[in-house]
């Protein structure tokens, strides 16, 4: 697709500390104004983007700035896809994706979704690249620069386009130029309609081109700025299509003019796809004197460069040219080398998306089969509930959001009732069975989202409600005691009752693990003290330090 380079200064802001980081302080907006300029680029240079993806990396993590330590490796994922190496860029993808589904990080999430896209687009997997776009644009909100959203968008359009899907194409390159438009942000208003204008081209529309084209123009010329290379390509083809030949020529001329001048060093093709469309349009124009130089030109630069793909394009125009000029035997050996190139390149193609989608399921296989290890080290091996290490690595996560998204967090305490006699009367098998249904009752309580149940140890449980409000969580939890207490036990534990004493604890803005945890612990100390089977609501908003309440008589000191 052809879209419109993003012209951008250097940047001015301060390097990164050195590698140890040591006594420098780190400038986190700085380096977040950075990696925004980078992922909205199209025309840096690999080998620099590299250097400062390595400088950042080594910065964020010895700084702690774990955000900023996935964006410079989700830069350098981008350099190894763009070298040719899909098998280690996966592998950061995936990573990065992991870490910020768990985080909630949309920046991190946004991006890697939008290079998985690319990635497989380049493997030749057009569902693939559809559905991580649409997962990029759903992920998207305001911590995401505006200027990044509308590219997003922009991507959607076009992986629409590459699926055949025009009318939401257009919706999309519609809704992206409006949003462009609405916060000055030309290039991007430029890029989408770019990108219309060529999907309508590739559509055979030309008279739909030409229009989308006008309003580019408009839009262009109102803010005194010039037609890129890009532009003019599609331009060139768009009035070729329409038989317009002379406007045609002089757009493809220019087209390369432009090109030269903007020094992109980023498509090593870019130049020679220019000149495959000026050698189109002079053929068409009957010059075919300077389509045959404009081609030959073409075959020298893929010779050394080397780019097979547009070699295999210069032999099927240099045919065409042959054919206008009446020379049919010379064009019908040009066809067959060109069929035969063509046959070669997609040989190569498949045998290279075939490696890469084995590389890439590898990576896939590899990830499921971690993400499975990490599920069963966050789960209690007996109930199958989550276990301690989840709680204190997702409940600090809730009670940050809950200072920022309302969604309030009340957490619960559990502690079974003389559960020491259970184990001591009948046996630990016995304990374990009444743990195992307990976790079952505890399993079936509606936490609202992202709300979980967890084994903190022992006879000890905890519940953890997000989104609900406190005076529905308590009665959820009081439902929940008196299903403990009226469940038929006599099967496991005979004549002997098994019930539950609950501490109810709500976070506030200022609450941490600790200081929540603390107050339902006091809460349920307080449910043990008036007669167990009981609930007991925290009153205040900070709690004594964490402790362990059992049943069994506390030694004096």
């Amino acid at each position: 697709m052809n879209g419109v380079p993003q012209a951008h200064p250097a940047t001015e802001v301060a390097a990164p500390p050195p590698e140890d980081g040591a006594g420098v302080p780190f400038d986190r907006d700085a380096a977040n104004r950075i990696f925004d300029e980078y992922e909205d680029r199209s025309d840096f240079d690999l080998a620099e983007a590299e250097q400062l993806a390595a400088r950042f990396e080594a910065a964020a993590e010895a700084h702690g700035e774990t955000e900023l330590l996935w964006r410079a490796r989700l830069l350098r994922a981008d350099m190894l896809e763009c070298r040719g190496e899909p098998a280690e860029s996966m592998r950061i993808l995936s990573d990065a994706l992991d870490w910020a589904k768990v985080h909630d990080c949309r920046r991190v999430q946004v991006r890697a979704h939008h290079v998985l896209a690319r990635l497989y687009h380049l493997m030749g997997d057009l569902a693939a690249t559809l559905d991580h776009t649409l997962q990029c644009v759903s992920t998207l909100d305001d911590t995401i620069p505006i200027a990044n959203r509308i590219g997003c968008l922009i991507k959607l359009a076009d992986a629409f386009a590459m699926t055949g899907s025009i009318p939401a194409a257009r919706e999309r390159y519609e809704q992206a130029e409006r949003l462009a438009a609405e916060h000055g942000i030309v290039n991007r208003q430029l890029a989408a309609l770019n990108n219309w204008a060529y999907t309508e081209y590739e559509a055979g529309d030309g008279e739909g081109a030409r229009e989308v084209l006008a309003r580019l123009r408009r839009v262009a010329h109102a803010h005194g700025k010039p037609l890129n290379s890009n532009v003019l390509d599609t331009l060139a083809r768009v009035e070729m299509l329409c038989g317009d030949h002379a406007t045609a020529l002089r757009a493809a001329h220019d087209a390369l003019a432009a090109f030269r001048r903007e020094n992109r060093v980023r498509e090593v093709d870019a130049e020679t796809d220019l000149m495959l469309t000026l050698a189109l349009v002079q053929r068409r124009s009957g010059d075919l004197a300077a389509a045959l130089h404009t081609v030959t030109e073409v075959q020298r630069m893929c010779e050394r460069l080397p780019l097979v793909s547009n070699a295999a394009q210069a032999l099927s125009e240099l045919a065409e040219i042959h054919a206008a000029r009446g020379n049919f035997e010379r064009a019908y050996r040009l066809v067959r080398e060109f069929n035969a190139a063509q046959e070669q390149l997609s040989s190569a193609q498949h045998e290279i998306q075939a490696r890469n989608r084995q590389v890439m399921f590898e990576v896939a296989e590899a990830r499921r089969q971690a993400e499975w290890f990490r599920e069963q080290a966050h789960r209690d091996a007996l109930t199958g509930l989550h276990n301690r290490r989840y709680v204190d690595e997702h409940l600090p996560h809730l009670l940050r959001r809950a200072a920022t998204d309302g969604f309030r967090v009340t957490i619960a305490l559990l502690d079974l009732d003389h559960f020491k006699r259970i184990n001591d009367t009948l046996s630990h098998e016995a304990g374990d069975q009444v743990l195992t249904a307990v976790a079952d009752l505890l399993d079936a309580v509606e936490t609202g989202p992202d709300g979980f149940t967890a084994r903190l140890g022992g006879e000890e449980f905890v519940v953890v409600m997000r989104g609900i409000d406190a005076d529905a969580a308590v009665a959820r939890l009081d439902a929940l005691r008196r299903t403990v207490a009226g469940h038929p036990w006599q099967p496991i534990t005979g004549d002997l009752p098994v019930t539950t004493s609950i501490g109810v604890a709500a976070a506030t803005a200022d609450s941490t693990q600790s200081t929540l945890l603390g107050e339902a612990d006091a809460a349920l100390y307080t449910a043990k003290r008036n007669g167990r089977n009981r609930i007991s609501v925290a009153a205040a908003t900070t709690g004594p330090k964490r402790r362990r309440w059992r049943d069994a008589p506390r030694l004096a000191s």
